[in-house]
């Protein structure tokens, strides 16, 4: 595990080293797409809604973002432009027991792009989920998933961006079988996004 840890280090401090400057813009004012990795952890909240079992996940989402506008509004906290984004995730299980969760998301997305250097967003959307976690609570294994957060870019070159990310998760059958628990989560993930 230090190995890894050691690695990402480095990789991040390659990136940090070459810094956004050399006066040049962030692509996420002009660029016509967005692919990102993001990773992260995620746990259920026991008592919110119906959520009663615990799950973590350590998460691993590849991400596409389309730019459906130019920049729009005005102002410090008004500019920026609308994404959509296609996301391909994998949320591996640790607790209860080492299981996965895969499928795919469709989200709709606000891009800050006045701040220099930085691109703070919103995104709230949803998808499918295949969930082979074996809980007894849940009929099915195909469910569904909304989801909704924020996130926070950091350009260290202007086409390439390190990221922050906090999201709520929901995942249930929306009422397709019984019984139905769904699992209300938070994850905190951390990302590298290209611009192109």
């Amino acid at each position: 595990m230090k190995r890894y840890a050691m690695i990402l280090l480095l990789v991040a401090g390659q990136l940090l080293s070459a810094g956004a400057g050399h006066g040049e813009e962030p692509a996420v004012r002009t660029a016509s797409g967005e692919f990102a990795i993001l990773g992260g952890y995620g746990i259920t909240h026991r008592g919110f809604g119906a959520t009663r079992t615990q799950v973590e996940t350590v998460d691993a989402i590849l991400r596409y973002g389309h730019f459906l506008s130019g920049e729009l509004g005005t102002g410090r906290w008004f500019q920026g432009r609308h994404e959509l984004l296609v996301e391909v995730p994998l949320h591996l299980t640790l607790d209860p027991r080492v299981r996965t969760m895969t499928g795919g998301y469709l989200l709709g997305s606000w891009k800050f792009t006045s701040l220099e250097g930085l691109a703070p967003y919103v995104f709230a959307g949803g998808g499918i989920l295949y969930n082979d976690l074996g809980l007894d609570t849940q009929g099915t294994r195909l469910n569904f998933s909304y989801q909704g957060g924020t996130g926070l870019q950091w350009f260290v070159r202007p086409d390439t961006a390190l990221g922050i990310e906090y999201r709520y998760h929901h995942v249930s059958n929306a009422g397709t079988a019984e019984p139905n628990e769904p699992l209300n989560s938070s994850k905190f993930l951390l990302g590298v996004s290209v611009y192109r």
